[in-house]
């Protein structure tokens, strides 16, 4: 099996650190309202890599993080006048509800971030005692950027490139900060937050060192696979490396894995343009199982364009596929036991290539495009073979 690998810009052959086994980290979602079908495709995406690597017959510890405390999750919670956990617990359960309708399966963790802020509080700590972060007087830490040699290793950027005029591509504005590039790793509390006990000041964790902690709890120092949308290359995946390879002192992870963005209609999906959809809002058109055909027709790096034709196109091919599989099982159904024939076992000669060319396909960097062409030509292949053997009934 060969992954291309963000890192490194290529594809390699995949090894992972303990035989049998793969560690796999997939950032999740923000749960301040209900998913976005952007949100969708990597929870897609990377689940069915799950699935082709259990297929393989690897155990996979699969760990998809929800991040429960965010400027937008308090943001809706004052609205509502309501504690922001009431926000965050409403929308993880709708989450799952969504994931379920797509036929995502469960993680072997979904964290939260709120469950994990002790753990959070010890790598700031460890990132200050080691020099890479430091307390501003408003009891702030920043994560001091230059002070990791790598940094930019993944999103291939120059620090010295990604300042211009004095502004910071990463995050602008903190007087404060010793370099404009650095970004937060604990903030203090604002009025009508929600905060926690610290050693520098009562507040809240940063976005990026949640997904570092996380990933160090459930799945060690250094893991095999770290996946997420192309959104994540930078700063988010960045700055992740930079704090758990700073603090841990060893790689952070071997391969990391990037979907490709959705437009609508070839057109950015945003609300001001009036082409924002939920998952929910696509369940009230299609069965999500149409939804998820549609995500993976196209190679997970590659941009993918939704549209309404594209749509009903997924779910034409895909009903032609059922139709195909619900009519084998009528035949075998009343197909009487008994010795394959010559015949039969030639049949199953040709589909077990069939099976060879699906998984060469999903072993060249889990290409869903190419696996589902050969599942195409193995239904029209069952087709003619159905309609020459029971020409009455098909």
């Amino acid at each position: 099996m060969r992954i291309y690998n963000t890192l490194t810009k290529t594809k390699q052959d995949f090894k992972p650190l303990k035989e049998g086994e793969v560690s796999m980290y997939v950032c999740g979602p923000t749960v301040y309202n209900l998913i976005h079908i952007g949100n969708a495709r990597p929870m897609i995406i990377f689940d069915t890599f799950r699935r082709y690597m259990e297929h393989k017959g690897y155990k996979v510890n699969f760990v998809s993080n929800f991040t429960d405390v965010d400027d937008k999750i308090i943001k809706a919670a004052n609205a509502e006048g309501v504690d922001s956990s009431v926000i965050s617990e409403r929308y993880i359960e709708e989450c799952k509800k969504d994931m379920q309708g797509l036929n995502v399966r469960p993680a072997t963790v979904h964290p939260k971030a709120t469950e994990e802020i002790g753990g959070m509080i010890d790598m700031i700590q460890t990132l200050i005692d080691k020099g890479h972060a430091y307390v501003a007087a408003d009891g702030t830490v920043y994560y001091k950027t230059r002070s990791f040699a790598e940094y930019g290793k993944l999103s291939h950027k120059n620090l010295d490139d990604l300042q211009s005029g004095g502004r910071s591509l990463l995050v602008t504005g903190e007087d404060q900060k010793e370099d404009p590039l650095d970004f937060v790793l604990w903030k203090p509390k604002k009025e009508g937050e929600p905060f926690w006990e610290s050693p520098w000041c009562e507040g809240r964790p940063g976005w990026h060192i949640e997904c570092s902690v996380m990933s160090k709890h459930y799945l060690g120092d250094t893991i095999d696979i770290h996946a997420g949308g192309e959104d994540l290359i930078f700063p988010h995946h960045e700055n992740e490396i930079a704090q758990s390879e700073a603090a841990n002192g060893v790689p952070f992870a071997h391969y990391w894995m990037h979907n490709g963005f959705l437009n609508i209609d070839n057109k950015k999906m945003s609300k001001s343009l009036g082409n924002f959809f939920t998952v929910r809002d696509i369940s009230e058109k299609y069965d999500l199982q149409v939804l998820r055909f549609f995500m993976l027709s196209a190679h997970y790096r590659s941009p993918l364009n939704f549209s309404a034709d594209l749509m009903e196109a997924a779910k034409t091919s895909l009903e032609r596929i059922l139709t195909c599989a619900s009519s084998l099982d009528f035949v075998i159904s009343q197909k009487e036991q008994g010795s394959v024939s010559e015949e039969e076992k030639a049949l199953l000669q040709e589909s077990a290539e069939f099976v060879k060319r699906f998984d060469d396909a999903m072993d060249d960097d889990c290409n869903t495009a190419d696996a589902i062409s050969v599942i195409f030509e193995l239904v029209k292949a069952i087709n003619t073979q159905l309609k020459e053997e029971h020409s009455g009934a098909f």
